[in-house]
């Protein structure tokens, strides 16, 4: 196996990481739905706003590694849902879906040997595909690790 297809290989496992700790799926598992849009004391954000931002900011990393009319979102209105409680009964599920989905298409993406994972996004400013690959993978273990402590901050985690 080429140097570049054991970096693929890696860098796909560790978009979807549990080796060292919850993955994505354990961290938002059985999740009472009273508890989702609740703010513990003192955080400024709740399950949901959590797995919220975790698709957004994927997808956006989705977005502008494979768009090329890619356009820059609002930070952090774009990145962030205002209100602490899922808008609809199905946008939990729905959330989770969605990211699911992008993460596998992140996956794809890093798995196709037909793209240099160094060069540089046409329409960025010096960004490669493996540093939004690795900074999707980053971000999303940052957050998955905050749903896990409000999780235990309300009680939801055993």
């Amino acid at each position: 196996m080429a140097a570049n297809d054991k970096l693929r290989k890696q860098v796909a496992a560790l978009l979807g990481w549990s080796d060292a700790h919850v993955d994505f799926d354990t961290a938002v598992n059985g999740i009472p739905p009273g508890l989702r849009g609740v703010r513990p004391r003192a955080l400024p954000y709740s399950l949901w706003q959590l797995l919220e931002h975790l698709r957004l900011a994927q997808r956006d990393i989705l977005d502008f590694c494979t768009n090329p009319n890619y356009e820059a979102r609002a930070w952090p209105d774009d990145y962030w849902p205002r209100a602490p409680k899922p808008p609809t009964a199905g946008a939990w599920q729905k959330s989770i879906a969605a990211f699911r989905a992008d993460r596998r298409k992140l996956e794809r993406l890093v798995a196709d040997p037909a793209l240099d994972l160094y060069a540089k996004i046409p329409h960025g400013d010096g960004q490669t595909y493996l540093r939004e690959f690795l900074l999707a993978a980053d971000h999303s273990a940052f957050h998955v690790g905050e749903i896990v402590i409000v999780r235990r901050l309300l009680g939801a985690w055993s």
